[in-house]
């Protein structure tokens, strides 16, 4: 009996991931000049913006976490995730990746 998509599926989760959130956080972060704390504090500025833009972006689009899993991590919602994972590639991905 062979393996379907379903198991494929299944298997992915079971993968270990490069980084976890946290450690992601911290690596923008620093990167860009900012707090730690900022990513996940809802503020608006736009070097802030910026930064969780880039966070979405590699966590959904290059680490596979899910929009839900990033949301509850940065403490908003799963549409503000997908939102900024789907809008203009940031320039400084290829540096996080």
């Amino acid at each position: 009996m062979g393996r379907n998509l379903s198991d494929d599926y299944l298997l992915s989760w079971a993968l270990p991931r490069p980084c976890n959130l946290f450690s992601l956080a911290r690596q923008i972060a620093d990167g860009e000049g900012l707090a730690r704390t900022e990513l996940r504090l809802g503020s608006r500025k736009r070097e802030v913006v910026k930064a969780r833009r880039l966070f979405c972006q590699v966590a959904v689009g290059k680490m596979g976490y899910s929009g839900a899993e990033v949301a509850r991590f940065l403490g908003v919602t799963t549409s503000a995730v997908n939102r900024l994972t789907a809008s203009e590639e940031s320039p400084n991905l290829a540096e996080y990746v």
